[in-house]
């Protein structure tokens, strides 16, 4: 074959993958959408963080204005986006508790929301800075609070289903996750989120079964949602085992300068993951987050050698808890004691992570800020004793005055 027929099939072959990109392309933005608006419901855990892609949008339309509407008939719209559609957020800077317009992003025209929150169940349209709407979800996040958690290997067994009439109430469990160990027993679990079923629900909302939506749908009437209202989330866990793949952690040319540079017979002390210090003061409180780590991946904390497991250290087992792991698998530690000190491993999808060599200090300069919640607590007790101390004190000086002016007062009898 000549060079000049090579060059002709190159061409026609490049002319045909451009022609199949764009009419890709056109079939995304020709998507259509709905004639009347209906909502997609969708239910998270709090501190979750999820995506709603806007499905459908007019070809003209070249970026997309979310907006936020608490319920339905609310007269009050949050705009989520700057309105060219630009915002964007990084997740490592989002903190729980963060207000709204911090905690989401706008990406290829869909809506980010970080570390999600009660509160923020609701509407989001997706639409244009005129204010029409393409597409909407109706979003449930369900609080983790009185989450309650049922351990298999202990023979307890999920909540059963609720009847009440023509309303049943019951719980769907997601996936179970990855064993969140290797090599040593571990544990997965999964995440069980409240659904209804009923004939009475708004026929304006999707649903992905007959009449099935789950408890904190806006498609759900109120007397509906008082019935409802005390099946809690639950967390299903069972114990795991599984084998760690081979991973070559150090190179062997750093082995051999460690062995030169160490003394004969010892082996310097080489960390198998990354290792941060942090020093702690004796009595506070310390909360550690897994680098990398969302509420719905399968992490796990040891210390040294000490495996924390959930059965015993889950938010929630007993009241009278010190260390234990909150559904966010963040590891809490309150009232720091001298104990406490060693190195607490971080377990991701069943590989550990990171670590965290914790010193607690019993004495030493202590920096206040208004960010640590103690020190918020202690402001708020001394504004509240000298509110009471005030109270006090204009209370008795009121009845000094009343006794004053009816010993005054002339008798007119």
């Amino acid at each position: 074959m000549s060079l000049a027929h090579t060059t002709v099939l190159l061409w026609v072959w490049g002319s045909l993958q451009a022609f199949e990109i764009v009419e890709k392309e056109n079939i995304f933005q020709k998507t259509p959408c709905p004639a009347f608006l209906m909502f997609d419901n969708a239910a998270y855990l709090a501190d979750m963080s999820f995506e709603l892609p806007c499905h459908c949008k007019p070809e003209e339309v070249s970026a997309v204005v979310w907006y936020y509407q608490k319920h339905l008939s609310s007269s009050h719209t949050k705009v989520l986006t700057d309105f060219d559609g630009r915002v964007l957020t990084e997740a490592a800077y989002v903190r729980g508790g963060s207000d709204m317009l911090v905690r989401f992003s706008i990406r290829m025209f869909s809506l980010l929301v970080f570390r999600a929150q009660p509160e923020d169940s609701g509407l989001y349209f997706c639409g244009t800075r005129k204010g029409d709407y393409f597409y909407a979800y109706d979003v449930d996040i369900q609080s983790n609070e009185g989450m309650v958690a049922t351990f298999k290997d202990e023979g307890q067994e999920p909540f059963e289903d609720e009847y009440h009439g023509d309303l049943h109430v019951f719980t769907t469990f997601w996936e179970w996750t990855p064993c969140d160990r290797c090599g040593v027993r571990g544990e997965q679990w999964r995440i069980g989120l409240c659904y209804l079923q009923s004939p009475d629900l708004s026929p304006r909302y999707h649903k992905t079964m007959p009449d099935v939506v789950s408890c904190g749908s806006q498609a759900v009437p109120r007397k509906l949602r008082t019935m409802a209202r005390d099946h809690m989330p639950e967390l299903l866990v069972r114990s795991c085992l599984v084998s760690c793949e081979k991973r070559k952690t150090i190179r062997e040319g750093m082995l051999a300068i460690f062995n030169y540079v160490s003394k004969v017979g010892s082996r310097p002390w080489v960390p198998q993951v990354p290792i941060q210090f942090h020093k702690q003061r004796l009595g506070h409180g310390l909360i550690i987050s897994c680098p990398g780590a969302r509420p719905e991946h399968a992490v796990a904390w040891d210390k040294d050698h000490q495996h924390l497991y959930r059965t015993q250290y889950l938010k929630g087992v007993n009241r009278s808890m010190r260390v234990f792991i909150d559904h966010g698998n963040q590891l809490h530690i309150r009232f720091t004691q001298l104990s406490d000190r060693g190195i607490y491993y971080c377990w991701r999808q069943g590989v550990r992570v990171a670590g965290f060599r914790l010193a607690v200090k019993s004495r030493g300069h202590y920096q206040v800020s208004f960010s640590d919640p103690e020190t918020r607590s202690v402001l708020q007790l001394t504004l509240i004793g000298y509110l009471l101390i005030t109270a006090v004190f204009v209370t008795i000086h009121l009845c000094r005055c009343c006794c004053y002016l009816f010993r005054c007062c002339p008798n007119f009898s």
